[in-house]
């Protein structure tokens, strides 16, 4: 049990540093979450390797003057020095022409241990809702990929939102 606790408290600790990572708009800080050769699937992309993901973070994040991410508890099966999560996930972005957006989705993930620190080896974002936070926006038909530890496959495709 201590085995899996330690874990645990390393990946919630990793899901920390992303948020704050994304808070503060800080592109160095978001990659150094992800493994060496860690890939990121969102948006109908896959950004793979540190460089490639601090670069995707600017880009991305340099859309909005704030983004406030809330993390729910992580599911997880953990063997030895690697992980397969679930976590479901609500962003709260201002925008740079002042428009606001609240977006619910969840991470399938797979994790690392790399160097004696937790970090993403892959996240799939599967995208379910955009709109305002009374839930009147719009749901998407994305994939439900059944009871955990069920998770897209590789090669699955992550959904693409309207602009």
């Amino acid at each position: 049990m201590t085995n899996f606790l330690m874990a645990e408290s390393g990946i919630r600790q990793l899901h920390a540093r992303f948020v704050d990572a994304v808070w503060r708009q800080d592109a160095d800080a978001f990659a150094d979450c992800f493994a060496t050769e860690g890939a990121w699937k969102i948006a109908g992309m896959t950004i793979q390797g540190r460089e490639k993901l601090a670069d995707a973070c600017k880009m991305m994040l340099g859309r909005c003057k704030h983004i406030h991410l809330i993390v729910g508890l992580p599911i997880l099966e953990i063997s030895e020095s690697t992980a397969i999560g679930r976590i479901n996930m609500t962003e709260f972005s201002k925008m740079q022409d002042d428009s606001t957006a609240m977006v619910i989705g969840w991470y399938h993930d797979r994790y690392i241990d790399e160097g004696g620190r937790w970090r993403f080896l892959s996240r799939h974002w599967s995208f379910k809702y955009k709109g305002p936070p009374d839930l009147t926006g719009e749901y998407f038909d994305t994939p439900d990929y059944g009871v955990f530890p069920n998770m897209p496959g590789p090669d699955e495709p992550t959904y693409v939102r309207p602009t």
